[in-house]
């Protein structure tokens, strides 16, 4: 039986980074954990918000995942260690690649960060950018308010721009020459985002990052899937099924033709 990756989030924000592991590694076989009983996470404590990842990751322990990709920012910047020490398989976060894919793009030296208020808090990202360039200026901004659009469905409507612009528009106006959606949900966002920022701020998604280091470590390990078989893939959350689902098909659209898909309802915690 092929071992999937497994692929955990506060709610759909890690579908952006599903989306970009299906298209990047086709033949691997993804079981998807949304918590969107229990989401948002940035407001939560660094413990609460270890122990829903915890708790997470030892049901997805029965899927025998020979990887765990943590697309949900605010559980890696306050779980990732924890659950790196209590598994045995590689497990990745998608902090690190954000950073790196912005150090890669930015010219001015000037990088902004916008995501929950436990990740703005932690201070994860400009650590992650400062190692990589010790002279980088970063912006940071929380934005509490994101998440539950996203998880309502929320993506185009005027208020969600009035949202937006009210939130970040100000940031416009900075040394800035790249944006980086520092939260996996943002992405839903992107257009009503890139509209406020305007041509001259690139916005920078960890989830193509986090897709390609995933296939680093498959490659080095000898673990990489390969073949023409399709895989069966596994999507599971802890709330309401109906609109998780809506949202995940309209967000992975094209893969979900090619990809059959096993939808699972669950409570946890």
């Amino acid at each position: 039986m092929q071992q999937p990756i497994a692929i955990l989030d506060s709610g759909v924000g890690g579908l952006t980074v599903a989306k970009e592991v299906m298209r990047q590694l086709p033949h691997e076989k993804i079981v998807y954990f949304g918590d969107t009983a229990r989401a948002p996470y940035g407001p939560r404590s660094p413990e609460e918000v270890t122990r829903f990842t915890r708790e997470i990751v030892d049901y997805l322990i029965q899927f025998r995942p020979k990887m765990i990709i943590i697309a949900c920012n605010t559980s890696t910047a306050f779980a990732l260690e924890d659950i790196r020490r209590s598994v045995a398989v590689p497990v990745v976060g998608v902090i690190k690649p954000g950073a790196r894919a912005a150090i890669g793009r930015t010219a001015s030296g000037c990088v902004g960060v916008i995501g929950t208020e436990g990740t703005i808090r932690s201070g994860a990202y400009e650590q992650a950018l400062k190692e990589l360039s010790p002279q980088i200026h970063v912006i940071s901004k929380a934005c509490p308010l994101f998440v539950p659009l996203v998880e309502k469905g929320q993506f185009r409507s005027s208020e969600t721009y009035k949202t937006i612009r009210n939130s970040i528009g100000h940031l416009r106006n900075t040394a800035m020459d790249s944006l980086i959606l520092g939260c996996t949900h943002y992405p839903f966002l992107s257009e009503m985002i890139e509209e406020v920022m305007g041509p001259d701020i690139s916005l920078i998604s960890s989830a193509d990052e986090t897709a390609r280091e995933a296939r680093v470590i498959l490659e080095k390990s000898g673990e990489l899937a390969s073949g023409h078989r399709i895989p069966m893939h596994q999507f599971l959350c802890s709330g309401e099924p109906a609109l998780f689902r809506e949202i995940a098909q309209q967000w992975l659209g094209q893969q979900l033709e090619l990809t059959p898909i096993v939808w699972l309802e669950l409570q946890i915690g």
